[in-house]
């Protein structure tokens, strides 16, 4: 069996995937994950975690 593996998704993307990807790894509903990512996106932290996320997280195959 394959380890679970996070990638950003193909099929949830909103603006990169990140968010849907997580929601995909976690097994929960990618909304829910865009709706936290937009309250910590009030502060400059949020912002700068989901631009390292995009560019670290590979896309899925």
């Amino acid at each position: 069996m394959e380890p679970k593996r996070l990638y950003k998704s193909k099929t949830n993307r909103v603006i990169c995937g990140v968010c849907g990807g997580i929601g995909e790894y976690f097994g929960i509903d990618p909304t829910i994950v865009r709706l936290l990512c937009v309250l910590l996106g009030c502060t400059s932290t949020g912002v700068i975690l989901y631009i390292i996320a995009a560019i670290i997280m590979p896309e899925e195959y």
